[in-house]
C-alpha cells in the first residue's frame, strides 16, 4: 500500500468516525444561549442599580461580573454548566461565564491530586494562555498608545 492509498483509507476512516453536526441548529442554540447569559447579566446589573443607587456604574458592573463568575463556577461545580456548554457551544464559552468555567473545571477535575499540584497548578491549564496573551497584548497596545500620546 503506497502513501496515497493509505492517506485515502485514513481519510475515509476519519470521515466515518467524525460525528455529524447540524450547523444551523448549533448556531441558533449558541446565539440564543449567549444572549440569555448576557440578558441575565443585564438583569443583575439593573437590579443592583435599583438596590444600591449610590454605587458608581463601574462598581455596579464589577459586582455584576463577580456575580456572573460565581454563578458559572457554582453551575460548573454541580455539573450543570457542562451540559449548557454541550448544548450551546460557543454561546456559553464566549461570555465571562465561559472563562469562569474554564478555570473551575480543571480545579474540580484535579482536586484529588491535592491543593498545590492539583487545584492550583491545573487551574490555569486552559485559561492560562488566554491570560498571558491578554496581558501581553494589552502591554503592547498600551505601549503603542503611550508612544502616540507623546506626539
Amino acid at each position: 500500500m503506497d502513501d496515497k492509498q493509505r492517506n485515502e483509507a485514513y481519510n475515509q476512516y476519519v470521515k466515518a468516525k467524525i460525528p455529524k453536526t447540524r450547523a444551523w441548529p448549533s448556531l441558533f442554540n449558541s446565539f440564543w444561549v449567549g444572549g440569555v447569559i448576557c440578558l441575565i447579566g443585564q438583569a443583575i446589573n439593573d437590579l443592583l442599580k435599583l438596590a444600591f443607587p449610590m454605587l458608581s456604574q463601574q462598581t455596579n458592573w464589577t459586582l455584576t461580573l463577580i456575580i456572573l463568575i460565581f454563578i458559572a463556577s457554582f453551575l460548573t461545580g454541580i455539573g450543570v454548566y457542562d451540559q449548557i456548554g454541550k448544548f450551546a457551544g460557543g454561546g456559553s464559552i464566549v461570555p465571562i461565564t465561559g472563562f469562569s468555567n474554564s478555570i473551575t473545571s480543571p480545579s474540580i477535575e484535579f482536586k484529588s491530586e491535592g491543593i498545590i499540584y492539583g487545584i492550583c497548578v491545573k487551574m490555569f491549564t486552559i485559561a492560562g494562555p488566554v491570560i498571558v496573551f491578554g496581558v501581553a497584548s494589552s502591554m503592547v497596545v498600551g505601549f503603542i498608545y503611550w508612544i502616540i500620546s507623546l506626539f
